[in-house]
């Protein structure tokens, strides 16, 4: 019997310790959660003043892409080598192809809808040319220039779609 008490009086001095270590463990699991989370938080707000620039930096580049490859600046700023429609082809086509490679790596930071949407604006603006192409491929490279003007003239055109999505984008960082 005294075996019995002396073993309930251990009992009875451990019980509050084994009470006040279960309380302290789930205390400090639930402290050291919270702490891991600030210091995701901390981070992912670090990180996210470093990118913000470089994303904007990539949206100011497309931005760019779209309007030198809108097709009625294009045809304005690259003029015809020669009278060769087909050699007029081939080189407002190398001019959006070289423009588009040289802005490659901007995808990283755009959202991939943009970067899709860009991609298409780029595809349908040398679609156009080859059909217009096609169609004055008996003309000079003057008339082909002169009908792709007049084709885009008061039409919205890929490249403009395309920037009007790239400025809802910019709009929603902010």
């Amino acid at each position: 019997m005294e075996e019995a008490i002396q073993i309930l009086n251990y009992v009875a001095y451990l019980l509050p310790a084994i009470v006040v270590g279960i309380i302290a463990y789930y205390f400090f699991k639930g402290h050291t959660a919270n702490e891991e989370g600030r210091r995701r938080y901390l981070i992912q707000k670090e990180a996210q003043n470093q990118l913000i620039p470089m994303r904007l930096q990539a949206y100011e580049r497309i931005t760019l892409f779209l309007e030198r490859t809108d097709p009625n600046k294009l045809l304005v700023r690259v003029k015809p080598i020669s009278e060769d429609s087909a050699k007029y082809e081939e080189l407002l086509i190398k001019n959006i192809e070289q423009e588009f490679e040289h802005n490659l790596a901007q995808q990283i930071y755009l959202t991939s809808e943009c970067w899709n949407l860009v991609n298409a604006a780029k595809n349908a603006t040398i679609q156009v040319i080859r059909q217009g192409a096609m169609r004055e491929k008996d003309t000079t490279a003057a008339k082909m220039r002169e009908y792709l003007l007049r084709s885009f003239l008061g039409e919205v055109t890929p490249s403009q779609k395309a920037l009007d999505y790239v400025r809802k984008e910019v709009s929603e960082l902010f």
